[in-house]
């Protein structure tokens, strides 16, 4: 069920319904909100944000409803709603890179945590400029934010290690262009 949730691609059928392209074709040929934003413009983007968290938000609230809050179980659909996104078979496996299902997820499953590596990202997008790089920093600190902050039971942090890991690796073809010097910054100032 949180695979079929993250399966649902946002960014992809918002830029189709309003302006009858494919947001892969464009930038960084990527489904999220990022892409969305830079590609359609600011409510475009910011739809696509919200709608994304909204649904790794709700896979972890239903799998914790239907399991009566066990935290393994809520683990697995924050990682699965993840994997989704990612990877989704309405679009032949061709997705986003899972961020926005991940803040989704973790804002039901580890506020806390979560709330910590928000802000080094905004920390180090705000130093680089760069949102994937921002991403991959705040990715990789979760696992140890949520074991320092909350303790959890194994099995948690182990899907906050494999949510990580998912979200790092998405980022490769973005770790190269940071490599050649090559990313795009982000601003606010140049979009529609």
């Amino acid at each position: 069920m949180a695979y079929l949730l993250g399966d649902i691609p946002f960014g992809y059928l918002l830029v189709k319904l309003t302006t009858g392209r494919d947001v892969r074709a464009s930038g960084s040929g990527n489904i999220g909100a990022t892409n969305v934003l830079r590609t359609t413009g600011r409510a475009a983007g910011v739809a696509t944000l919200l709608l994304d968290i909204g649904k790794g938000y709700l896979a972890v609230w239903l799998e914790g409803r239907l399991t009566g809050g066990n935290s393994a179980w809520m683990g697995a659909a924050a990682l699965a709603v993840m994997i989704g996104h990612s990877y989704p078979a309405l679009l032949r496996f061709r997705g986003g890179k899972a961020v926005a299902a991940f803040v989704g997820a973790y804002l039901c499953l580890a506020p806390l945590p979560l709330a910590a590596v928000l802000v080094v990202f905004v920390a180090m997008t705000a130093w680089t400029g760069h949102i994937s790089l921002g991403s991959m920093v705040a990715a990789a600190t979760f696992p140890l934010a949520i074991w320092l902050i909350e303790h959890p039971p194994a099995t948690v942090v182990v899907t906050a290690i494999l949510s990580g890991a998912l979200i790092v690796y998405r980022h490769r073809e973005n770790i190269v262009r940071l490599h050649a010097g090559t990313e795009s910054v982000f601003s606010f100032g140049s979009h529609k």
